[in-house]
């Protein structure tokens, strides 16, 4: 059995949620993986560097008693995300603790990630990368990740510009090993569309924001409900990384959408001193264009129930399955 049908097996639908900055934490996580998709964090997430073993060591426990408790449930592995770049002082130590608690897998993003992806096999992890492009695809697969994710036009956060028809196509004739697809990807359907293109998982970050469980605050939930594809805008000046963003929030702090200077790229920094911009992510909220498919707030069981109802809906009525 290969990787990809191996995780599918234990999932309910196949999804993966994308690890959302600031927002995603254990307990977000923990309702996703007890609803049968795969759940992620960024390591990053858990400030300062002592808290991600209290983190990765809670995520385990729970996991494993509710799995105990529940046989008859698939309980997904959860993932943790690592930014494989240069300013991120403290890859090293998270690596680490993600070699210590055995994590199922990673989601590395920005470098090819030898590194982390010697760690994880060290111990019979796996490792995801996030691609935007056929050159960063074939670096990662140079590197030796097991899964790569295709973040392509319209998703959130940092993204790509290119069609899912054009990328994933390309990727599949070099490459026949799992893809997560992202971009836009709200609904049931979309998660079938994403397989009958040639990926096995969808990947899936600004349809769990507006949850209780999502660490985001209030007035970020109610925006993404309130807010549909042409709400979304794409800049660098936030991060120095391009990337999909709430106009409203944009707005909210003092800036024109419609005329952002450009930033450079140098001016990344992640690790213990976080972003070189304070307010990115934190003021400036991230959002993929299927924002305007959220139309409530709504528990996280809930979401992934009825992802599965219209995954299962979209089946029957294109392939009678």
């Amino acid at each position: 059995m290969s990787f990809a049908q191996a995780l599918k097996a234990q999932l309910d639908i196949p999804v993966i949620g994308s690890p959302l900055f600031i927002i995603s934490n254990p307990r977000l996580v923990a309702e996703q993986c007890k609803s049968g998709i795969v759940g992620s964090f960024p390591a990053l997430n858990a400030r300062p560097a002592e808290v991600l073993e209290q983190w990765l060591e809670q995520l385990t426990t729970e996991l494993a008693e509710y799995q105990s408790a529940n046989p008859e449930k698939k309980v997904a592995p959860f993932a943790v995300n690592q930014i494989v770049h240069q300013s991120n002082d403290r890859l090293q130590h998270d690596l680490q603790m993600c070699a210590k608690y055995k994590v199922p897998i990673m989601i590395t993003s920005l470098r090819a990630p030898h590194e982390a992806v010697e760690v994880a096999h060290s111990y019979g992890g796996k490792v995801f990368h996030d691609v935007i492009s056929v050159r960063h695809a074939e670096k990662a697969i140079e590197a030796g990740v097991d899964g790569l994710i295709l973040v392509c036009a319209g998703a959130g956060g940092h993204a790509g510009t290119l069609s899912p028809f054009a990328l994933v196509s390309e990727v599949r004739k070099f490459y026949d090993g799992p893809i997560a697809l992202s971009g836009s990807i709200s609904r049931g359907e979309h998660i079938l569309a994403a397989e009958a293109m040639g990926a096995d998982f969808a990947y899936m970050g600004t349809r769990f924001i507006a949850t209780p469980e999502a660490n985001a605050d209030q007035a970020y939930k109610d925006m993404i409900v309130n807010s549909s594809a042409q709400d979304v805008v794409y800049s660098n000046l936030f991060t120095g990384v391009h990337g999909n963003y709430l106009r409203g929030s944009i707005e909210n702090a003092g800036l024109d959408p419609a005329d952002l200077p450009v930033a450079d790229k140098s001016t990344m920094s992640f690790g213990s001193g976080g972003s070189s911009k304070s307010k990115a992510w934190r003021d400036i909220w991230g959002a993929g264009q299927g924002v305007g498919n959220i139309d409530a707030v709504q528990p996280t069981a809930q979401v992934i129930a009825e992802l599965k109802r219209e995954y299962l809906a979209a089946r029957q009525r294109l392939l009678g399955a």
